[in-house]
Parts: structure tokens; C-alpha cells; sequence
């Protein structure tokens, strides 16, 4: 079982959450802590988590979780709730990066992603969470590249929308143009027949006239 699977059963399940995505990171600058502060628990890796609980109405929070030396378990350290997260730092929008920041309201933290690809995806979900369950107010993201933020998606799926509306508008217009086309063949179809039927009828009143005319004259 990878530390994700684990961490998502030993840590989220119990209590009725679903973990929708984590990120090992290390810190960017090393936390002052007290010597006796630290209690001599030796090196740990750390994970930042992103969880949703199961009932509703649904809430998300973002919890630090941790695993030390020589143990297989992992323990929930500092959480805050999804609502408290105010700034989502990628650090370069350019370049792939392992690097970022989270601001929360009463805490900052400077991380190290194992792998800027780990990063990425964490970003990922935690945006699309961020659009879908906060309402009122949501976090800033700044210096994040496009295909973090699914800016490569959407401009794909405008240009395509786009696309599509000017394929169906050239259509009916073609459509139209191919309708008032065969209204004005038979319009003019029409109006050609009816000036042969109006020379046929002036052809045939200037015979019989003449044929009268004729015939009054062999009278006389």
C-alpha cells in the first residue's frame, strides 16, 4: 500500500472523509523550534493533505500529517479549514517548479514538493476543490503556470465552443443561401412563363384581329 493509500485509511476514513489528493513536501527554510520542543522524535516526512467530509453539507480543510522514523503509522498534526486558506503561491508561472506557498489566516509555510509533477497535480485539485465548494470567498492564486490552473483546458474548450457556433452559423447560412437560391429560379422561372403566356396571348389577339379585318374587307 502506497503512504497516500495508508494515510487516507489511517488518517481520513475514521472519520468519514475522503481524501482527494496529498503532496510530500519538506520545508524551504528550516522552523525555529525550541530544543525541548521537539522531543526527540528524530526525522519524519511530512504530507499536506486535501480531504472533504462525506456528509453534508460538505466541508474541505487542508491537514498536515506526518510520519516519523522507524514507525509505520502516520499522525495528524495542524489542520485549517479550506475557508482559511487565503493565497496558494506556485513561485514561477514559467518553468516547472517543486516550489510553493500556502497563506493561511493565522499560519504561512514555505514548501519543497517532492517533485514539481506531485505539485502539479496537488495545485490542480486543490483548485478545482477551491471552484467547487467555496462560494463566498476563495484563495488568490498567483505565479501558478496555465496547465495548473486548467487554463490550457478551458481556452481548448472556448476555442472549440467558438469553432462549433461559426460552423453552425456558416451552415445555415448556407442553408439559406441555397433556399433563396431556389426561390429566385422559380421565381424567375415563373415570370418568364408568365411573359410567354402574355406574347402567346398578344400573338393570338393580333391573328384574330387580323383575321377579321380580312373577312370584313372580302365582305366589302
Amino acid at each position: 500500500m502506497s503512504a497516500k493509500s495508508a494515510i487516507s485509511k489511517e488518517i481520513f476514513a475514521p472519520l468519514d472523509e475522503r481524501m482527494l489528493g496529498a503532496v510530500q513536501v519538506k520545508r524551504r527554510t528550516k522552523k525555529k523550534i525550541p530544543f525541548l520542543a521537539t522531543g526527540g522524535q528524530g526525522e519524519y516526512l511530512t504530507y499536506i493533505c486535501l480531504s472533504v467530509t462525506n456528509k453534508k453539507p460538505t466541508q474541505a480543510s487542508i491537514t498536515k500529517v506526518k510520519q516519523f522514523e522507524g514507525s509505520t503509522s502516520f499522525v495528524r498534526r495542524s489542520q485549517w479549514m479550506l475557508e482559511q486558506l487565503r493565497q496558494v503561491n506556485g513561485i514561477d508561472p514559467n518553468r516547472d517548479s517543486a516550489e510553493f506557498d500556502l497563506l493561511f489566516e493565522n499560519a504561512f509555510d514555505q514548501w519543497v514538493a517532492s517533485t514539481a509533477s506531485e505539485k502539479c497535480t496537488f495545485f490542480q485539485i486543490l483548485h478545482h476543490t477551491c471552484q467547487r465548494y467555496l462560494t463566498d470567498r476563495k484563495p488568490e492564486f498567483i505565479n501558478c503556470q496555465s496547465k495548473i490552473m486548467g487554463g490550457n483546458s478551458i481556452l481548448h474548450s472556448a476555442a472549440d465552443s467558438v469553432t462549433s457556433a461559426v460552423q453552425k452559423a456558416s451552415q445555415a447560412l448556407n442553408e439559406r443561401g441555397e433556399r433563396l437560391g431556389r426561390a429566385e429560379e422559380k421565381t424567375e422561372d415563373m415570370k418568364n412563363s408568365a411573359q410567354q403566356f402574355a406574347e402567346t396571348a398578344h400573338k393570338k389577339e393580333h391573328l384574330t384581329a387580323s383575321s377579321a379585318s380580312r373577312h370584313m374587307y372580302q365582305q366589302n
